[in-house]
């Protein structure tokens, strides 16, 4: 008897928050825009505060310095470089690689729309995946993390006087890991194909270690948080399985060579794999919508009629998770922001409007729309809804703020970042330890270094948002985060 007021109450929440998504679109549109350009510069800028080892001469973001300098010497090896992937001093591979990919396809879709700060994302890209070629250097070997996690987490210092464990963690043929290694291969293909025509020798090199690197996971299947759960659990630890990495670097693959083998793979292990599970997440840890609607393009332009299932699954995603729909399989916040339960929900805010505004343009192309029941969407449908949420990241929800660090008058000031909220190197030169650091954390101030172009965890599922460092799920940004955002604000500055 309680389950039909209960029923009644959601329904009138999802019917309130889709009139309400519907009037804030409205009202972006009759009232002016943002300037998706100046947050497609700061976006990228924002790689650069994560840079890991020796900065190059042209390093723009100021208050960082050099940092990390001998990871890798404990095994012999060079592993420095890379990036930080959110606050911390860890280098954790899973989710680099995953940043490296998104960025790669950022570029290959929308590069076109990037006008002078193309050249700033592909040296963003280039940064990754110099480090990645490092850690695959060694044949049926990669290192997949850089720094005790426990122990960093443990201290609150710069990443210029880290003197915290610096642990160097691999899977091999004997500790396999399936999943972080076929994203990798994801990366360096998708990668390749951005250095295609720039640099056509590196490229190769790329593509080359990507197939290297597949085959090992492929060959050697398993999931890494078996074979080093103490080390990467609870943090980047694998829910998901290691299978749709296997499907998304097979996937990203077939893109780049272009070679039978691959899509004969794809083909072959779509059922044993799983394409058609959790159709709608996508981030690091899940690639079921993405590998979708990647394969979809090709279904789209007349191509692959063999792919015809991932399409429909493509088109199952896109239905279940539109506002208004009876069984959407998100919520929307009040203020009509995409929100998913867990952690830093701005990561699903901007891989999912991402995926909404590729497909969008797929279908565009072959002049075709996504039936859900009664309803329909549309191109145009989807590249609002994915303008919509990019708009609520810059400041068009209830609390008028935005989540991009620098952006507009109004930003998140006390983010949970290490570098961002200890006076830099420049300004204080002494170092302080481990602990020292504790009082900044705990500070009621401002950071002293801005970190320009982060975009934080963002508000909970009442738009609520606590600018407070503790509150880490909320006022922490990561790299997977602003990825996929490079390629939606880059489409945006072209089309706003």
């Amino acid at each position: 008897m309680a389950r039909k007021p209960l029923i009644a109450f959601l329904g009138f929440f999802r019917v309130t928050a889709f009139l309400l998504w519907i009037l804030l679109t409205f009202r972006q549109v009759i009232g002016g825009g943002h300037d998706y350009h100046d947050a497609l510069r700061k976006s990228i800028l924002f790689f650069e505060g994560q840079r890991s080892g020796k900065l190059p001469p042209d390093q723009r973001v100021k208050w960082r310095s050099d940092s990390a300098l001998h990871d890798g010497s404990a095994v012999g090896r060079d592993l420095t470089g890379g990036y930080y992937d959110a606050g911390d001093n860890i280098k954790f591979g899973f989710p680099m690689a995953f940043t490296t990919t998104l960025l790669s396809w950022s570029i290959i879709d929308f590069g076109r729309n990037m006008g002078p700060e193309l050249k700033n994302a592909v040296k963003a890209v280039k940064w990754a995946t110099d480090y990645l070629l490092k850690v695959t250097a060694v044949p049926n070997v990669v290192y997949v993390q850089l720094g005790d996690a426990y122990s960093d987490h443990n201290c609150w210092e710069r990443p210029e006087d880290m003197d915290t464990l610096r642990t160097v963690y691999k899977i091999d043929g004997s500790h396999p890991g399936s999943d972080v290694a076929g994203e990798t291969a994801a990366a360096l293909a998708a990668a390749s194909i951005v250095f295609r025509s720039r640099d056509p020798a590196y490229s190769r090199l790329l593509l080359n270690r990507a197939v290297r690197v597949f085959d090992f996971a492929d060959s050697h299947r398993g999931a890494y948080s078996n074979s080093l759960h103490s080390a990467v659990c609870p943090f980047y630890c694998d829910v998901n399985g290691y299978q749709d990495e296997l499907l998304w670097g097979a996937v990203w693959l077939h893109k780049a060579t272009r070679r039978r083998r691959y899509r004969e793979y794809i083909v072959k292990n779509e059922v044993i794999l799983h394409a058609g599970d959790t159709i709608n997440e996508f981030g690091w840890d899940n690639k079921h919508a993405g590998i979708n609607v990647l394969i979809s393009k090709e279904v789209l332009m007349g191509r692959a009629e063999y792919f015809e299932s991932f399409k429909h699954n493509a088109d199952g995603f896109i239905c279940s998770v539109l506002p208004g729909i009876s069984h959407s399989q998100v919520q929307y916040s009040p203020g009509g922001l995409i929100f998913k339960a867990g952690g830093s929900n701005m990561q699903h805010v901007t891989s999912l409007s991402f995926l909404f505004l590729a497909y969008s343009n797929y279908l565009s192309h072959a002049n075709k729309v996504v039936p859900c029941g009664e309803k329909t969407a549309s191109p145009a449908l989807l590249k609002q809804l994915a303008k919509r949420q990019v708009d609520y990241i810059l400041g068009d929800n209830p609390l008028r703020m935005s989540y991009m660090v620098g952006y507009g008058q109004r930003y998140p000031r006390r983010i949970h970042h290490r570098g961002s909220s200890l006076p830099s190197v420049q300004a204080h030169p002494a170092r302080i330890r481990c602990k020292e650091g504790s009082r900044y954390f705990l500070s009621p101030n401002a950071n002293p270094n801005v970190h320009v172009g982060a975009v934080v965890g963002g508000p909970n599922v009442t738009d609520a948002f606590p600018d407070s460092r503790p509150f880490f799920q909320e006022s922490e940004p990561t790299t997977y985060i602003n990825a996929p955002l490079v390629g939606l604000l880059a489409y945006f500055s072209a089309h706003p």
